[in-house]
């Protein structure tokens, strides 16, 4: 396995940070399977993990459609993440 290690932003109320990210996939990931049946939900977590603080935390996102919100934490107070 090839460790890729790239930066992300943070987005939270006091601004913009940049942190770094890398890829982790979890045991259904690694098998092609999907965390749900439909690929849909409010917490589906991604294979990327990114430093905040100085721990490694699972990026999830909450998609309903073609489009989806990434974030850390609880969905109420997430901090956002873009690439």
């Amino acid at each position: 396995m090839e460790l890729t290690m790239q930066y992300l932003t943070l987005k939270t109320n006091e601004g913009s940070v940049q942190v770094l990210a890398k890829h982790a996939p979890m045991h259904w990931h690694e098998k092609g399977l999907w965390q749900t049946t439909t690929g849909y939900g409010k917490r589906i977590a991604t294979a990327t993990m990114v430093k905040v603080n100085g721990k490694w935390r699972r990026v999830y996102c909450c998609i309903f459609s073609n489009i989806g919100t990434c974030y850390i934490g609880k969905l109420a107070e997430a901090q956002i993440i873009s690439g």
